[in-house]
């Protein structure tokens, strides 16, 4: 019986990984006067939604919030103008991790574990969506990593990971560790981008069009190793390493010697070890100084397992002229108490609102934020 439950143990625990854990003794009374920005930037609550995870806005101004750990959509509506979501609404329910949603022509898209469903008009019927209708059931259904980030492409279609179904593993099926998309009515699905362990965010260059994602490392090397990851693709097919190489050098030590680290495409920058990236996004508004225009917001959601924690916070990756990342560093933080490591908010996705203000979503603190800018 011992035994039995040692083991029971160790898989538990093995079921989460850097991106997922919301540690409960960490809950805390959230307070924004911990939240450390660059002067003259401020940080407000825009709404109150459970286990607020990814963003997606309509042209109208309404937010589109899905959910991992409850089975809710939500959407909620600035209506007077105070940059306060005065309505919300709860579009869906007894879904299956329903982290993603997007949004295009009027219909919202929502993924699930193993599927992907839309609401037609969903603005003209926010009150009494109905049922949504079903375009794709084909996913795994694994719940490890079987949570998904989706957006539209440029290219009209839509992007869906499917992460590992472990910490470390070779799958036989190319689905797993994957972006894949399909088309707006669930045809087409094929794979775009492998070795992909775990994304749960990306986005697109504003100007060249190419995909940047972010992924979360593999677990159990220590503290320090490996680093999770910000990669950009130009095309189809690329392979980011996964599971043989981490960060672009790091030979793993069960599968490394397989295929070698020259093989793959290297990341285009490397983030903390066990920091968790989740959402990203170029931010394309001019609220904020020319400087941050066409710079890439990260959201960190951080660490779970390692010794001293890292992430819970807002990071900012910035580009040269020719589109390389140049530097990464901490745009906000004060979600998790360096002193006595405790963390009362974990942020999760990000959003540039018309006006260049910039939303943040923390599934801990069940809030979303609006960072704003005035010198």
């Amino acid at each position: 019986m011992k035994k039995f439950t040692l083991i029971l143990v160790v898989a538990m625990a093995a079921m989460f990984s850097c991106s997922n854990s919301n540690n409960s003794e960490d809950a805390g009374k959230p307070s924004l006067a911990d939240i450390k920005l660059p002067a003259g930037f401020s940080i407000s609550v825009f709404a109150e939604v459970p286990n607020a995870r990814s963003l997606a806005i309509s042209p109208s101004g309404t937010v589109f919030v899905g959910n991992k750990d409850e089975d809710k959509v939500y959407a909620v509506k600035d209506t007077n103008g105070d940059f306060v979501a005065d309505k919300k609404w709860v579009l869906a329910s007894s879904l299956n991790m329903p982290n993603g949603v997007a949004f295009k022509d009027g219909d919202l898209y929502i993924a699930e574990v193993s599927r992907i469903s839309r609401i037609r008009d969903v603005e003209n019927k926010l009150d009494n969506p109905g049922k949504p209708e079903v375009i794709y059931d084909q996913y795994p259904t694994e719940a490890h990593h079987g949570w998904k980030y989706i957006a539209f492409g440029p290219d009209g279609k839509l992007y869906v990971p499917v992460g590992a179904p472990c910490n470390i593993c070779e799958s036989k099926d190319p689905v797993y560790a994957s972006i894949t998309r399909l088309n707006a009515d669930g045809s087409g699905m094929e794979v775009f981008a492998s070795g992909v362990r775990n994304t749960v965010g990306f986005t697109w260059h504003p100007q060249t069009g190419n995909i940047w994602f972010t992924d979360n490392g593999r677990d159990m090397m220590g503290d320090d190793i490996p680093p999770c990851e910000l990669n950009t693709a130009d095309k189809a097919g690329m392979h980011f390493g996964y599971p043989y190489c981490h960060g672009g050098t790091i030979k793993d030590p069960e599968f490394g010697n397989k295929r070698p680290c020259s093989d793959f495409t290297v990341p285009a920058q490397n983030l903390g070890p066990h920091t968790a990236p989740l959402g990203l996004k170029f931010y394309t508004g001019t609220m904020f100084p020319e400087e941050y225009r066409n710079q890439i917001f990260v959201a960190e959601h951080g660490s779970w397992n390692r010794s001293k924690k890292i992430g819970y916070r807002l990071s900012l990756v910035r580009l040269d002229a020719n589109g390389q990342a140049v530097s990464y560093s901490t745009f906000a933080q004060g979600w998790l108490n360096e002193t006595t490591q405790k963390a009362w908010g974990r942020p999760v996705d990000v959003l540039v609102l018309p006006d260049g203000s910039l939303l943040v979503s923390d599934d801990q603190a069940n809030l979303i934020y609006r960072i704003t800018y005035k010198g």
